[in-house]
Formats: structure tokens, sequence, C-alpha cells
């Protein structure tokens, strides 16, 4: 995820993974299960630092109604992905010639998925 250092991808994959909204601790137990080695695990004040920055650059929200507070992603993975795609394709100097390009390296797979969505957003 551009933009984000890996203790903030690592934050925003669990959230994404989550049924629900998560606390501070409860993310911590996420990281460190996910993490290496236990001695690699942050700490709590750590996971809340990293909380308090995804809140400020617009990735979480939290629920300030209930102790501890609760943690969420307000865009999907999916949508976050989508907005990352718009903002390399505003960057470029020629968008067709990016959209072209992706286009052309796309598995067979992909343009199958590409022209299915294309033919479904013609027909609305």
């Amino acid at each position: 995820m551009a933009g984000l250092g890996e203790l903030e991808r690592s934050v925003m994959e669990q959230l994404w993974a989550a049924d629900a909204a998560l606390t501070a601790n409860e993310l911590r137990d996420r990281l460190t299960l996910v993490g290496d080695h236990s001695d690699r695990a942050p700490a709590t004040t750590t996971v809340l630092t990293v909380l308090a920055r995804l809140e400020r650059k617009g990735f979480v929200t939290r629920a300030r109604d209930v102790r501890p507070h609760r943690y969420h992603a307000l865009l999907s993975r999916e949508e976050h992905t989508a907005e990352l795609m718009h903002e390399v394709l505003d960057r470029a100097s020629d968008r067709d010639a990016a959209l072209a390009r992706f286009v052309g390296t796309a598995s067979p797979g992909e343009t199958a998925t590409l022209r299915r969505l294309l033919d479904e957003l013609a027909r609305r």
C-alpha cells in the first residue's frame, strides 16, 4: 500500500480481515500471532500511535462512545485498491497509454473479468 509503513500496512490488513471493529489490544494480539517472533510484538502504545496516524490519514475511524475505543477501516480493501489505481492514473501524463499498458499486461482471466465488468457497466 503506497504511503503506508510496514506496521501501518499490517494493521490495515488485520482490520480488513476482521469481522468487526477491533481494540488496540486486539490488534496487538493479532499482530503478535502474525509476527515471526514473539519478541517482535508491538506494544499497545505503538499500536495506538499507528492507529492515530491511520486515523489522521483517513484510513480508519474509531468508536469513541465505547471504552476501549474500537477501530475499523473506512474503506474496504477493494475500495482502497481502486482509489490507489485512480491516484496513479491521475498522475500519468498519458492516461490512455497507461490504461493500454495495464490492459496489455493483464492475464487472460483478468482480461475476461475486465470485459465482463465493462459489459455490465454498458448495460446500466
